[in-house]
């Protein structure tokens, strides 16, 4: 017999952020310096025990929150694109990109193991945050999680892992 499944969905108003970034387009292109206000949206396939329960929602509730508020308040730079370049010298940070020299605080400077600071790839971040904890995952039976990140009203983007 196949085991029942069900998927949860988790959204909060918690579930937030707010960051700047820049997009790149190209080697040449990017956009200008701005912010937006970030939502993390998840949902957790698992299976349904025998007290008719997937699992502890809090615990991802909580790790979630947790991600969101590592990333909130600071500018956001991609470490693995390959456009830019970035140098560390005292208490700032040197972002090269298409000649132009880009000094920032490091205080308030996060760089994240991305190719791009776009809701796809963040999407991944999160995802791949979540995945990491491979017991936690066991423990509560996860099957598929699928993470959603949005920068705007109607804007998604998203990741998905499956346990095959």
């Amino acid at each position: 017999m196949k085991p029942q499944l069900a998927t949860i969905e988790l959204f909060e108003e918690r579930f937030s952020f707010s960051a700047a970034h820049f997009t790149i387009f190209s080697e040449t292109l990017r956009e200008r310096l701005h912010g937006h206000n970030y939502h993390v949206h998840a949902l957790l396939t698992a299976g349904i025990n025998e007290f008719g329960i997937t699992f502890d929602y809090a615990i991802y509730k909580e790790k979630i929150f947790a991600l969101c508020q590592q990333l909130k308040s600071y500018l956001l730079l991609p470490g693995l694109a390959s456009a830019l370049t970035i140098k560390e010298q005292g208490h700032y940070y040197y972002v090269y990109f298409n000649n132009e020299e880009m000094p920032f605080l490091k205080q308030d400077v996060l760089i994240l193991p991305v190719r791009n600071i776009t809701i796809e790839e963040l999407a991944y971040w999160f995802l791949n945050q979540l995945i990491e904890d491979q017991a936690t995952l066991t423990a509560c039976n996860i099957h598929k999680i699928t993470l959603k990140v949005s920068n705007g009203l109607g804007r998604y983007g998203s990741a998905s892992w499956e346990n095959c």
